[in-house]
């Protein structure tokens, strides 16, 4: 590729080839127009890992400014499939098109795999259920999980199958512009809606957990009071204006509403000799819940494609409904 035939004004070679991409793509057929879109990280690493050459010369610096008489040769690396076996596993479908799906994830459902869970995840359920579909720039072919529920974590869940669509839905989620709104149950009685501005980075004490870090990253969840059971339990719903690993389940425990259920940031309410025999059972019954009682309730974004509007909304699982009806 001739520098002069895609000029920017920039002059970074890393900017170069994002936007001759973007510029090549445009005359491509629709069927190959997902290969040709790269996320500078890609950019940046097939730079510092020597696939880019400028005037036959290995450049590894994506900041090198490059002129319109340079020539890059840019070396795309063979696709290598995951070290994952594809596994025939059901997959509650809400929406499906070329471009994404959005699943209703059911609880105890690993998401990616990790030690200990090397099968029997969402990642190999969809290796199989997009077998041949999926994209594979940057040197690997995986599923597009472009955010994630925790194992426990029921409810909706998008995933890109293509390329370009992981790279726009992946800067929506960046962006803020994916409206996700959850619902779930906590001890005491919150105010009717407020919000938690809070920081949230690896615990100090525990690195296996996440805390309210002034040095953490920006996080804000707003939320409203939906119902409430006996001043002990409450159903509410919370929107995320950030995405952090555990963002709900910290925020909500930090300000003394913790999931119920939630056995790493959980709590109980404070003991009270004038607790009737109802109010010791909703106790009861809520301590046996087998996992945080948190879901995926609503997901509104813009398709990364089509742009139209896309509006998903799911029930509250079995279980939950089932423990609703238990402390009515």
């Amino acid at each position: 590729m001739k520098v002069s035939d895609y000029p920017i004004q920039n002059g970074r070679i890393d900017k170069w080839i994002i936007e001759a991409f973007s510029l090549l793509n445009s005359s491509y057929p629709k069927d190959l127009k997902v290969n040709t879109y790269f996320s500078r990280t890609k950019i940046k690493d097939l730079i510092l890992s020597g696939n880019i050459r400028v005037d036959g010369v290995k450049n590894k610096n994506p900041a090198y400014k490059i002129n319109p008489k340079n020539e890059i040769i840019i070396n795309l690396p063979e696709v290598v499939e995951y070290d994952l076996k594809a596994e025939n596993i059901p997959i509650n479908i809400v929406f499906e098109d070329e471009h994404l799906l959005v699943i209703n994830k059911e609880p105890n459902f690993v998401v990616h795999p990790s030690p200990g869970h090397n099968s029997g995840t969402l990642v190999n359920a969809l290796l199989y259920h997009c077998e041949g579909k999926l994209s594979g720039i940057g040197g690997i072919k995986r599923p597009g999980i472009v955010h994630r529920l925790d194992k426990d974590t029921s409810g909706l869940m998008l995933i890109a199958k293509t390329e370009l669509a992981h790279i726009r839905l992946s800067n929506m989620f960046k962006n803020h512009s994916i409206d996700r709104i959850y619902q779930l149950l906590v001890w005491n009685v919150p105010n009717s809606k407020g919000l938690v501005d809070q920081p949230i980075g690896r615990s100090k004490f525990n690195r296996k957990k996440m805390a309210i870090n002034l040095n953490g990253k920006k996080a804000v969840t707003h939320w409203t009071l939906l119902q409430t059971f006996s001043n002990l339990v409450s159903l509410i719903s919370c929107k995320l204006q950030t995405g952090r690993t555990h963002q709900i389940r910290v925020h909500m425990s930090s300000i003394g509403h913790s999931l119920i259920g939630d056995q790493i940031y959980g709590g109980l309410p404070k003991k009270d000799k004038t607790q009737n025999n109802i109010q010791k059972n909703i106790i009861t019954k809520c301590k046996s819940f087998s996992r945080q009682a948190l879901h995926s309730k609503t997901l509104t974004f813009q398709h990364p494609i089509s742009k139209k509007q896309m509006h998903f909304d799911i029930n509250l699982p079995n279980d939950i409904i089932n423990l609703i009806n238990s402390i009515k």
